[in-house]
């Protein structure tokens, strides 16, 4: 089994690459999402993020239904034990945001979704500068209290109000957050490098980013004139038109070829070199898409490797 990290000064321990629950109830469905969490698991796999708002964007959607897939397939399974499951709260249409009340309901919705007593991360998914950091923070830590979550995470935050919301836990002595969720990755380093990479790594938090693999476009499939379908295509696809797109690209095809592992697994790599990441979120909408997302436990760049993409990223 492939070593695991410690996220954090937490107790958890988990696979260096987080399964994203984003497209369970989007783009796969029960059956697929079913075969995608086997195959992770299969491969040592233990941790799972999700959010209560994944899928409401998706026509006859409410939300939860990413949760709920992941409910049904841990019961089925009975591998509940075994598993990290983060989720989050501020997002899900009956759930907005971060006042002490909806936070505690909606912990509760999650809990009756993924059939579970605890959630093992719970993030706020996007702050909400008009709450009190005060507020937020006594909430969660009654949360962790009642034995309902066990440890509390940031996700869309400034540094400023990561720092207020460690500085309040320290003094008061609740739940103090561990992990933090950035948006980061080889094309988009400035949404986390700098003032809250610092503020994470003073703190001793464990970074989890999304968007690890930049929407598909760290994956290697848009190329110069190839046309690609799908529902973040257009987006992705942007990146192709900027010099540096194209740079870390060209790089990132070399180092694949050396390591002989597939573009995807470099660009996880290198993300998990960085200071502060215990483990990028990817999501696979089939079982065929894993391996080149989980294969990142399995490979270490050189030095040489890592700062040639972060100069070609610059």
């Amino acid at each position: 089994m492939t070593s695991l990290r410690k996220l954090g000064t937490s107790d958890l321990e988990v696979f260096p690459l987080s399964l994203g629950g984003n497209v369970f109830g989007w783009t796969a469905d029960e059956t697929q999402s079913f075969a995608v969490l086997d195959a992770y698991t299969a491969a040592g796999g233990n941790f799972l993020d999700t959010a209560d708002s994944y899928s409401a964007w998706v026509e006859g959607n409410s939300g939860g239904e990413s949760e709920t897939i992941i409910g049904k397939w841990a019961k089925a399974r009975g591998n509940r034990d075994d598993l990290v499951i983060a989720t989050k709260v501020s997002q899900h249409p009956e759930y907005q945001g971060l006042t002490a009340a909806n936070i505690k309901a909606a912990a509760d919705a999650s809990l009756r979704r993924l059939g579970t007593d605890r959630i093992d991360l719970y993030y706020t998914h996007f702050d909400k500068p008009e709450v009190p950091v005060e507020e937020i923070i006594g909430a969660l830590d009654e949360l962790v209290k009642a034995g309902k979550v066990r440890h509390i995470a940031a996700s869309n935050i400034s540094a400023e109000r990561l720092e207020e919301s460690l500085a309040f836990s320290e003094r008061e002595g609740l739940a103090r957050y561990i992990a933090l969720q950035p948006h980061y990755n080889l094309v988009s380093r400035e949404t986390y490098e700098g003032e809250l990479q610092a503020a994470a790594e003073r703190a001793g938090l464990a970074a989890v980013p999304y968007f690890a693999l930049a929407s598909g476009f760290l994956t290697g499939k848009y190329r110069d004139g190839e046309v690609v379908e799908g529902a973040r295509a257009a987006g992705a696809g942007k990146h192709l038109q900027t010099e540096r797109g194209r740079k870390v690209l060209a790089a990132l095809d070399d180092i694949a070829e050396a390591h002989r592992v597939p573009v995807a697994t470099v660009a996880l790599a290198w993300l998990a070199a960085q200071p502060t990441v215990a483990a990028p979120i990817a999501s696979a909408r089939t079982v065929e898409q894993l391996p080149a997302l989980v294969r990142v436990a399995e490979v270490t760049l050189t030095d040489a490797e890592v700062e040639r993409l972060t100069e070609a990223s610059a």
